[in-house]
C-alpha cells in the first residue's frame, strides 16, 4: 500500500502535538455549555430563553410599543440577528412567531399582524407578517433604563444587552417553556396569570409557605386552548419535584346534530393539536376498521365562534362509548410531561412550584430595590440642583452683579461657590440657567418641585430601609399586573376520567330505566349515580375536590330541568349525563363531566340548580322579587320561561318546592349589604309561568340579592356569608367568612328589609357570596380545592374570620 504524503509543516516550522480525545472532550463541553446557557434553557427569573429575551429587548429599543404601528417581521429579525443574536434568521423568526401565537402562549408577548400559523399550519414568511410588542411585553421590559438589571456586552462587544429582563410577570409559569439542550431538556406548561400572581403575593406575605398552601392558589395548569386536565396526582408530583405527567382531553359535548342522529361536538383541543390532525386520524381509523360508529366528521370552525368540530354518530351506537374510543385512539387525549429545568444563578436546576415562585419573587424584590435606589439618586441629584436655584433666586441681583464682574465663566463659578456656598454642580447649573427662569413664578415652581422631590425621596428611602414596605410595593404592583392582563381560567381540572364505559360492552348499548340521582358541583361538573344515598351527605364523605350545590331525583331514561339565571328551564336528557363509578368513598363528582358539554347557553346566562321537570318551584331575583310557580313541561320545547323578568334583573336562586312541603317550609333571602330575611313559603301564592312574581325582600339602594334558599328544616340549617370588597379583582382577596345557624336570625314578614347577618370589617363593603341550606356547609375555590370553614358563630351580626383562599362555591347536605 502506498504511503500518503505527509502534510506540509506550518509556515513558522512549528508542529503542535495534541491529544485527540482531550481535544474532542474539551470541544464538546464548550459546545454543550453554549447550548445550555445561550440557547436552549430559560432563565428562571424571566422565563425566557436568550433568543426570546433579545427579541423583546430589541423591539423595545426600536420603539415598537402597542400604541405604535406594526413593522415587518423581517426588520425585527434582521436587527436582532445583526445586533444581538448571531444565529440563523429562521431560528429567530420561529421564536418570534411562537411569542405571537395565542394557542402556544397563555399570555402572548408579541402582537402579530398577518398569518402567524395555527396548530395545523405554519406561519407565512417573515416578509409577509408584521409585529409589535403586546401590552404584556411592556411589563417584561419596564424599567430597563433605570438600572434594574445588569447588562453584558453582545457577541462582538460593540453593544450591551440585559442578562435578564425585569419581568413583572411570572413568565416561566404563565407561558411555560420548552427546549432541548445537551444531556437535558425542559418542558413547562402554561398557567393562569391571576392564580400564579395570587400565589406569588401569598409567598411575599408568608415567605415560608409550603406547597400545599401555594396549590390552593395554583391548582394546576391553564392551557391556552382550554381542554380538560385528567389526573391531579401527576400535577402535584410536578409541583413538588419538578417532574410529573398528566393527561389532557378535548372538551366535548354530546348533542342532537340532526333530527335522527346525535353527535360529539369538540369545542377545545389539547395543546398544539389542530382539528385537521384529528380528522385525518379518525379517517385512518375508520378506513382501517379500527373504529366504528362514526358517520361523518365536519369542521365548522370559524373566526367568530371558535373551534367547532362535529363528529356525527351512527344510529344504534351510544355516543359516550364512541367518545371513549376516540380518547384512546386519537389525539383528542394527549399525554403531557413536565420537566421543570431552568437556569438559577447560571446553573441548570429542576424546580418545583415553590422554588419557581421563590426565584421570581426574589428577582422582583431586587428589581424594585434597584429601581428605588436609582430613582432616589436621580431625585436627590435634582433636589440638589433645585436647592441651588432657590439660593440664587433669593439674591438674584447679587448673583447677576457677581457674574458681570467676573472675567470669565470659570471665575464666575468659583465666586458663586465661594459667596453662596454652592457646589460645583450647582454653580455650573446656575450659569447655564436661562434668564426667563428668573421670575417670581419660577421660584414658586421650584419650591413646589423641591417639596415634591423631598416627598419622593422620603417614600423611596422608606422602601429601601424597610423590607415590609418593599414587599408591599412588590405585591401591589403584581396585583395591578393581574388586574390589567389576567383572564379567567380556561382549562378544567379533574381528578379522573368522567367516562368509564367501553365500546361494545352491554352497558354501553343497553341502559335500564331506573331511579338515579343527578348532581351538580360548584365548578360546573354534572353526573348521575344509581346510589340514591351515597352522596346525600357530602360533608361526611371527605371530598377532596369540589362541593355539591344541587341534586335532583330522576330516572336514567328520563329528563331533568336546569334552572338558569335568565328565568328559564332547560331540558336535559339524563342518559347523556355520565354515571359515577360505584366506588365507595370516592370524592364528590370525581367522575363528573363539565356542564358545558351538554348545554350551550348564551353569554352571561348560568345554570343555578337542578329540578324535576314536573315539580313546583320557588325562585328569587337579584332585585328582590320572589315567585312560586307550578312547572308544566312543554313536550315540544327544550327550554321555556318560568318568570317574566324586569329589564336588567336576573334569577339569583331557585329550588324545588313540592306542595306537601310548602306549608312548613321557609324562604330565605340574603342581600349584598348583609341583610337576611326569612319568612314562611305559604306567604307567597303560586303563579303561572308568565307572571312576574311579587316583592320578596326590600333592597337598599345599590344592594341586590346574592343568595336564596328553600329551607325545609330550620333546626339544621346554616347560613354562610363571605364578605369582601366589590372593587377587588376576583380571586385575589379571600375576604372573611362567617357560619351561623339559621335559627339565630328572627323571622320577619315578606317584603321587609330583614335583619343584619354580617358585620363588615375595614376594607369590606359587600357580601360577595352567601349560602343558606342544610348543614354542615362546605366550601371550595374556583378550581374546586376545598376551603376550611370556621366553626359556627352564635352572633348573627358578628364579623367573619379571615380566609387563606377565595371561596367560589358553597354546598351542604342534599338530603
Amino acid at each position: 500500500m502506498a504511503r500518503r504524503p505527509a502534510a506540509p509543516p506550518p509556515p513558522d516550522g512549528r508542529v503542535v502535538d495534541i491529544d485527540v480525545s482531550q481535544e474532542m472532550r474539551s470541544s464538546f463541553l464548550e459546545y454543550a455549555y453554549s447550548v445550555i446557557y445561550s440557547r436552549a434553557l430559560p432563565d428562571a427569573r424571566d422565563g425566557l430563553k436568550p433568543v426570546q429575551r433579545r427579541i423583546l429587548f430589541q423591539m423595545a429599543q426600536m420603539g415598537l410599543r402597542p400604541d405604535r404601528g406594526h413593522v415587518k417581521s423581517a426588520r425585527v429579525v434582521g436587527d436582532v440577528m445583526g445586533r444581538l443574536h448571531p444565529h440563523g434568521d429562521s431560528a429567530i423568526y420561529d421564536a418570534l412567531v411562537r411569542m405571537a401565537q395565542p394557542f402556544s402562549l397563555r399570555l402572548p408577548m408579541i402582537d402579530g399582524h398577518g398569518n402567524f400559523g395555527s396548530a395545523d399550519d405554519g406561519p407565512a414568511a417573515m416578509r409577509y407578517t408584521e409585529a409589535r410588542l403586546a401590552s404584556a411585553a411592556m411589563e417584561m421590559t419596564a424599567g430597563l433604563d433605570e438600572n434594574v438589571v445588569d447588562f453584558a456586552p453582545n457577541y462582538d462587544g460593540r453593544e450591551t444587552e440585559p442578562i435578564v429582563l425585569p419581568s413583572a410577570i411570572p413568565n416561566l409559569l404563565v407561558n411555560g417553556a420548552s427546549g432541548i439542550a445537551v444531556g437535558m431538556a425542559t418542558n413547562l406548561v402554561p398557567h393562569n396569570l391571576i392564580e400564579v400572581i395570587a400565589a406569588a403575593r401569598h409567598l411575599i406575605k408568608k415567605p415560608k409557605a409550603g406547597l400545599e398552601e401555594l396549590m390552593r392558589f395554583v391548582p394546576g395548569p391553564d392551557l391556552p386552548g382550554g381542554g380538560v386536565v385528567i389526573g391531579l396526582d401527576g400535577i402535584k408530583d410536578a409541583y413538588a419535584t419538578g417532574r410529573g405527567a398528566f393527561k389532557v382531553r378535548a372538551r366535548t359535548r354530546i348533542e342532537q346534530v340532526s333530527p335522527r342522529r346525535k353527535g360529539i361536538v369538540v369545542t377545545e383541543l389539547p395543546m398544539n393539536v389542530g382539528p385537521e390532525r384529528i380528522i385525518e386520524r379518525i379517517k385512518d381509523l375508520v378506513s382501517g376498521k379500527k373504529l366504528q360508529g362514526i358517520a361523518d366528521v365536519t369542521d365548522l370552525t370559524d373566526g367568530s365562534s371558535g373551534l367547532n368540530l362535529v363528529i356525527e354518530i351512527k344510529s344504534g351506537f351510544v355516543p359516550e362509548a364512541v367518545l371513549e374510543q376516540l380518547f384512546k385512539l386519537t389525539p383528542l387525549e394527549d399525554n403531557i410531561s413536565i420537566n421543570a429545568v431552568a437556569l438559577v444563578d447560571g446553573q441548570p436546576q429542576t424546580l418545583g412550584l415553590v422554588q419557581m415562585l421563590q426565584v421570581f419573587v426574589e428577582h422582583r424584590l431586587e428589581v424594585v430595590t434597584r429601581r428605588s435606589q436609582y430613582r432616589k439618586d436621580r431625585a436627590t441629584d435634582r433636589l440638589h440642583l433645585v436647592q441651588g436655584l432657590l439660593t440664587a433666586i433669593v439674591d438674584i441681583d447679587e448673583v447677576i452683579q457677581l457674574i458681570r464682574q467676573s472675567d470669565d465663566a470659570s471665575a464666575a463659578k468659583e465666586r458663586l461657590m465661594s459667596v453662596f456656598d454652592l457646589s460645583d454642580i450647582q454653580a455650573a447649573y446656575i450659569l447655564d440657567m436661562p434668564l426667563r427662569r428668573l421670575t417670581k413664578f419660577s421660584r414658586i415652581e421650584l419650591e413646589t418641585e423641591a417639596t415634591n422631590l423631598q416627598a419622593t425621596i422620603d417614600a423611596l428611602v422608606e422602601i429601601l430601609s424597610d423590607e415590609s414596605v418593599l414587599r408591599r410595593v412588590v405585591s401591589d404592583e403584581l396585583a395591578e399586573v393581574a388586574k390589567a392582563h389576567g383572564t379567567e381560567r380556561r382549562t378544567l381540572l379533574m381528578e379522573s376520567a368522567w367516562s368509564t364505559m367501553t365500546a361494545g360492552s352491554p352497558s354501553a348499548l343497553e341502559i335500564p330505566d331506573e331511579p338515579c340521582l343527578v348532581l351538580l358541583s360548584s365548578t360546573g361538573l354534572i353526573a348521575r349515580t344509581s346510589d340514591l344515598t351515597a352522596v346525600r351527605q357530602p360533608g361526611e364523605r371527605r371530598a377532596k375536590h369540589d362541593v355539591l350545590v344541587s341534586g335532583s331525583i330522576a330516572t336514567t331514561r328520563g329528563d331533568i330541568g336546569l334552572v338558569t339565571s335568565a328565568g328559564r328551564i332547560v331540558r336535559l336528557h339524563v342518559l347523556d349525563i355520565p354515571a359515577l363509578p360505584a366506588v365507595a368513598g370516592a370524592p364528590a363528582l370525581s367522575g363528573g363531566a363539565p356542564l358545558g358539554a351538554f348545554v350551550d347557553l348564551p353569554k352571561g346566562e348560568t345554570v343555578l340548580c337542578l329540578v324535576p321537570l314536573d315539580a313546583p318551584l320557588a325562585l328569587a331575583t337579584a332585585g328582590g322579587v320572589i315567585k312560586r310557580v307550578s312547572v308544566e313541561p312543554l313536550a315540544s320545547k327544550d327550554a321555556w320561561d318560568v318568570i317574566r323578568l324586569e329589564p336588567g334583573d336576573r334569577v339569583i336562586g331557585a329550588a324545588a318546592l313540592p306542595e306537601a312541603h310548602a306549608e312548613h317550609a321557609e324562604l330565605c333571602l340574603i342581600t349584598s349589604d348583609a341583610q337576611l330575611l326569612r319568612f314562611p313559603a305559604s306567604a307567597v301564592r303560586p303563579q303561572g309561568r308568565g307572571a312576574a312574581g311579587m316583592a320578596g325582600i326590600k333592597c337598599a339602594p345599590n344592594a341586590m340579592v346574592v343568595a336564596f334558599a328553600v329551607i325545609t328544616d330550620p333546626s339544621t340549617a346554616q347560613v354562610v356569608t363571605v364578605a369582601g370588597s366589590q372593587g377587588v379583582l376576583p380571586g385575589t382577596d379571600a375576604g372573611s367568612v362567617k357560619v351561623t345557624a339559621l335559627n339565630a336570625f328572627p323571622a320577619k314578614g315578606r317584603a321587609t328589609a330583614g335583619v343584619r347577618c354580617h358585620k363588615f370589617r375595614t376594607g369590606e363593603d359587600a357580601l360577595v357570596l352567601a349560602w343558606a341550606g342544610t348543614g354542615p356547609a362546605r366550601a371550595a375555590t374556583a378550581s374546586g380545592v376545598a376551603v376550611e370553614l370556621p366553626e359556627p358563630d352564635t352572633r348573627r351580626d358578628g364579623t367573619g374570620s379571615s380566609l387563606g383562599a377565595a371561596i367560589s362555591g358553597i354546598g351542604g347536605s342534599l338530603s
